[in-house]
């Protein structure tokens, strides 16, 4: 019988929580959450008051096992991912992970396997297939604005962080065994993710990595090329490490009738290069950026409608991202 409210429970309680995906499972349509776990038991019950949510646990096992829990969402760091997705999914109740999927393509392959076994749904936070921004980028493909794609291009630069010159405190996010590499495995996913949503899977790739500014022992610069499954070639370079007037957030995409360019994080104009010119395209996102998937997420476990960010679509995502560092 499917229950009529998702009642979730939150395992992390981290910036992502608080700004992207709290408000919006608070926000969504028959949707609540009502217990909120962190290591730091403090700051899980701080976490918990300001947002007038009654329990609150520093035991993830004790809230996969409360009963009033009857959906999960994990925002920890990749590496817990595969072991909370698992003990949720082996309690029967379904999960919303953050992305990555996990750390490693094997990791996925584990919680995939286990969804399997209990037929317990599994879902990943890839919300910008969702957002209306990148539905218009779908629709100028889709529409033949551009007539066949023939090449698809990611490039994406950045300074490095503050925290990146901090030796003694280095960010989780550039420790490879937390994160699964560096800031590559935390901002690849939703580009790579983005390009398997409007050209279906990724079955080929390669790539090399350098670290070349020495902040830290993860990778920082990174090329790569892919192949999809209908024959359509892209390539990729990252790199972290960037002087401010090299920043860059743009991918583009190249057809036989012209062209296409967007942005991933900084959401500038989609811009139409054609027959008839250029066209710019300003979309505004909806306030809470998650709240589009994660309707689409509760209305599949109300058994309304089927979600597609599902473990199996978020694998190749991995997959392609560990066979371009050469983890695989």
């Amino acid at each position: 019988m499917k229950p009529d409210t998702i009642r979730w429970g939150f395992i992390g309680c981290g910036d992502v929580t608080k700004h992207k995906s709290g408000p919006a499972l608070q926000a969504a349509d028959n949707s609540t959450v009502v217990a909120v776990m962190s290591r730091d038991l403090d700051k899980a019950q701080k976490y918990a008051k300001e947002r007038g949510i009654k329990k609150w646990y520093d035991d993830a096992q004790q809230l996969i096992e409360d009963p009033e829990v009857n959906a999960i969402y994990i925002a920890t760091p990749p590496s817990s991912h595969a072991t909370y997705a698992i003990m949720s999914m082996k309690e029967g109740k379904p999960v919303y992970i953050e992305k990555p999927m996990a750390a490693t393509y094997e990791e996925c392959t584990r919680i995939n396997r286990i969804a399997k076994e209990t037929g317990v749904k599994c879902f990943v936070a890839y919300y910008r297939r969702y957002l209306p921004y990148f539905k218009k980028v779908q629709e100028l493909v889709n529409n033949g604005e551009i007539g066949n794609p023939i090449n698809v291009q990611i490039r994406f630069a950045q300074p490095p962080r503050d925290l990146d010159y901090n030796k003694e405190n280095l960010p989780w996010r550039v420790q490879p065994d937390i994160a699964g590499g560096g800031y590559f495995y935390d901002l690849a996913p939703h580009q790579i993710d983005l390009l398997q949503e409007l050209f279906g899977c990724i079955l080929s790739a390669s790539g090399y990595k350098s670290n070349l500014g020495k902040l830290y022992k993860a990778e920082d610069t990174i090329s790569g090329c892919f192949q999809f499954e209908s024959g359509l070639v892209g390539s990729g370079s990252w790199c972290f490490v960037a002087h401010e007037s090299a920043k860059e957030d743009r991918i583009e995409i190249i057809g036989d009738k012209g062209m296409i360019c967007f942005s991933v994080y900084s959401f500038q104009p989609i811009a139409l290069h054609n027959r008839d010119g250029r066209t710019e395209f300003q979309i505004e996102n909806p306030e809470h950026v998650q709240q589009p998937l994660i309707q689409a997420v509760v209305d599949d476990l109300l058994g309304k409608s089927v979600c597609s960010c599902d473990g199996i679509s978020a694998t190749t995502t991995n997959w392609v991202m560990d066979k371009i560092l050469g983890k695989i």
